[in-house]
């Protein structure tokens, strides 16, 4: 009996170092809370910023354009939600790294390696080609289509990246997909999806992650 406890002990043992060299594993709840909270944030000042460039009797139309009190004020909207954006992204990138880098240090695991270099180029191939569809859309001024495509290449990106790290990313990667083809074909939705996707999935997603493998550490 004992001799069978040995030989699974040390099964085990094999499993987990075979799982640090193929997967990188320092990921941390709190990157995704943290994450959440910051497009939360964002979400409510966009809010409010369209609430005061936009007549309340013309917020059901999906065109920030046709919305906009004139042409200046349509410019001047467009670029505070633009710099929100940005705003809520070096946030969300720099607590994730603080938190990541913390975890991994924890674990005394490195941070960058071999498995980490797949998975961020794994991860950025599609936010890249996002990015540069996204710009396009701007350009044609499609805004309905930012929200849902911001959903769906960063869903893509995480399934993308979710075979050199922990499995449970790959969930939140289907939910954020689901969410943006819904939000393609309800438009005016795009602000609520956003949250929902980016700000409400990511917390309980990172509170998963913290329950399940970082709340005995």
């Amino acid at each position: 009996m004992q001799e069978n406890q040995t030989s699974l002990d040390a099964l085990q043992d094999i499993k987990q170092m075979m799982e640090r060299s193929s997967r990188f594993i320092s990921l941390s709840g709190w990157s995704g809370i943290s994450a959440g909270l910051a497009a939360l944030a964002g979400a409510f000042i966009a809010n409010s910023r369209m609430a005061y460039y936009i007549p309340s009797n013309q917020q059901s139309d999906y065109s920030l354009r046709g919305m906009a009190v004139n042409q200046s004020s349509y410019y001047d909207l467009l670029i505070e939600l633009i710099a929100i954006a940005i705003g809520v992204f070096v946030i969300a990138f720099v607590t994730a790294f603080f938190f990541t880098y913390r975890r991994s240090v924890s674990k005394n695991t490195p941070i960058w390696n071999s498995v980490s270099q797949r998975m961020v180029w794994n991860a950025l191939l599609p936010i890249l080609v996002g990015g540069i569809v996204i710009l396009r859309v701007l350009y044609l001024e499609s805004y309905t289509l930012v929200a849902p495509l911001c959903l769906i290449f960063y869903g893509l990106a995480l399934l993308n990246a979710s075979k050199y790290t922990l499995g449970e990313i790959r969930w939140l990667g289907y939910a954020q997909i689901v969410l943006g083809l819904i939000n393609l074909w309800n438009p005016g939705w795009g602000l609520v999806c956003w949250s929902i996707g980016f700000g409400v999935m990511h917390i309980v997603y990172g509170f998963i992650m913290w329950w399940k493998y970082e709340r005995a550490d």
